[in-house]
């Protein structure tokens, strides 16, 4: 299997933050490509979108959990077994995903949203 790529689709420059935060952190450069639906409608958004994945295998991680760029991302996905959605995307899933980049695209999609669920806490004062 090729290398998963990881495309970050979200309003405004929130996937470029992410991808720049997951860098500085990680020294990664290239696991990630961020995707932002800034003026552009969902046939502009599915194209960009179609280029960053490419032939796959990717996983599609998704600012929220409704809205355009769900719509997109899951249109994209439907039959193909090379791409997967998450939706609710944070740096802890991320930071997991690109260490973990050798194994199918639904089993990285499963183990990083386990991962980001783990990281949300309420912390105790």
């Amino acid at each position: 299997m090729s290398e998963l790529r990881g495309v970050i689709v979200s309003h405004a420059a929130v996937a470029k933050a992410m991808v720049d935060a997951v860098t500085a952190i990680t020294g990664i450069e290239g696991a990630l490509t961020p995707i932002s639906n800034e003026g552009c409608g969902t046939d502009a958004l599915g194209e960009r979108l179609r280029e960053a994945v490419g032939a796959g295998p990717a996983v599609l991680f998704v600012d929220l959990p409704g809205g355009s760029c769900l719509t997109s991302s899951v249109r994209l996905a439907r039959g193909q077994a090379n791409v997967a959605v998450v939706t609710g995307v944070n740096l802890a899933m991320l930071l997991d995903f690109v260490f973990h980049r050798d194994i199918p695209p639904a089993d990285a999609a499963r183990r990083a949203a386990e991962a980001g669920t783990r990281a949300i806490r309420t912390p105790v004062a």
